[in-house]
């Protein structure tokens, strides 16, 4: 029977876990901005992904920031990533004069292609920023070749790839600084947030660059027997994680094994049935990764429909399945087409790719009945729809 009550896309799956967490730091009464329960969260991130050091902060996009001011990228230098994310992937090489350059992406897992990175290097080239698109990881091993060779950072967008893994290595624990988003809509979620990870030193030089330049955080300055004084010692940013966000995304955290595997049991009954299906076509992962699986992202095959995608989202909502899009790539947004004169054609499989797909329902509060209300409503559409 067709679904009564409408599913969203992907809400949070919320405990008293997490309530009570958060009413721990309101309860306390002494400390609301980030202190000892950011502390812990970082220290928790940690050592669960294996990465030697850890900055909570206020959402993703001041990671990526921050990681291009670290870099030193300005005015001229040009950052490859790809067109497959979200804008603020790109923002960022904007905020600091930077240009962004697009490397096309593979048409069945739609991670940017390392083989487009290498075509689109050249002199001005600073750095690299991959994004384990979707929550599968990138071909890290060829992308942190090519940067090894030519003298490039890379930083990994993340946003997506809590818990991702590439052999036993967790996303997150490599020397490259790497950023994770606590959105709503995220595997965890504080709220907003985001976590950087990476080397030990370059992690330390964000601590004090995410609060203003500051030598000494406030938890530092106001807790007892604390010297007040400080430096300033950058012209930095306000982008910590206050600790009623890190107590709700710590408390994520420890539920995170649990969490997972009732996203991957929508995911396997999701694999079962639409490989099925002529119409629909799930995005290609390799071998020897783990992905988070935070979108789960379908390829219409509209040659087998008389319909468009737009169409189709319009009738999953008619059957109470809400669905969404990830992305617009970059290039057919009105602000850098006009910037950097891009075209549609000019990254094929991004364009082609941005007609046809879809992000169904996935969340850890779904359940497989849940799941099967979806499949029904694609495969009604299709069928209805079939040429």
């Amino acid at each position: 029977m067709p679904r009564t009550d409408f599913l969203s896309f992907s809400p949070p799956f919320i405990t008293d876990s997490e309530c009570e967490s958060v009413m721990e730091v309101l309860k306390d009464g002494q400390w609301l901005s980030s202190g000892p329960k950011t502390k812990a969260f970082e220290a928790r991130f940690c050592e669960v992904t294996g990465a030697s050091s850890a900055l909570a902060l206020n959402s993703c996009t001041a990671g990526l920031h921050l990681a291009m001011v670290l870099h030193g990228v300005g005015p001229g230098d040009e950052v490859i990533t790809t067109p497959m994310t979200f804008c603020a992937t790109a923002n960022v090489i904007e905020h600091v004069g930077g240009r962004v350059v697009l490397a096309d992406v593979d048409s069945e897992s739609l991670l940017v292609d390392p083989k487009e990175i290498e075509r689109k290097l050249g002199p001005k080239t600073k750095g690299l920023v991959p994004v384990h698109y979707a929550g599968q990881p990138c071909e890290m091993d060829k992308i942190d070749s090519i940067a090894q060779q030519k003298n490039l950072f890379v930083v990994e967008d993340a946003a997506h790839a809590i818990p991702s893994k590439i052999g036993s290595n967790w996303v997150g624990s490599s020397d490259n600084l790497t950023l994770f988003s606590f959105y709503a809509t995220k595997n965890i979620t504080s709220g907003e947030g985001g976590m950087m990870t990476g080397p030990s030193e370059l992690v330390d030089q964000a601590r004090v660059m995410a609060l203003h330049g500051m030598s000494r955080a406030a938890w530092d300055r106001f807790n007892k027997g604390a010297s007040w004084k400080y430096d300033v010692v950058a012209p930095g940013f306000k982008y910590n994680l206050p600790d009623m966000a890190s107590a709700l995304g710590l408390a994520q955290l420890e539920r995170l094994d649990e969490l997972y595997e009732r996203r991957m049991q929508v995911v396997d009954f999701y694999e079962s049935e639409f490989v099925r299906l002529d119409f629909v076509s799930p995005l290609k992962v390799r071998s020897g990764v783990q992905s988070s699986y935070h979108l789960y992202v379908i390829q219409l095959e509209l040659d087998r429909l008389k319909i468009d995608r737009d169409r189709f989202i319009v009738e999953l909502a008619e059957r109470n399945i809400g669905s969404s899009v990830h992305y617009t790539p970059l290039h057919m947004l009105s602000f850098y087409a006009k910037k950097y004169g891009w075209r549609e054609s000019d990254f094929p499989n991004a364009a082609r790719a941005f007609k046809r797909i879809v992000s169904l329902p996935l969340s850890s509060k779904m359940t497989v009945r849940d799941a099967a209300d979806v499949v029904e409503a694609v495969k009604a559409i299709g069928e209805l729809h079939r040429r």
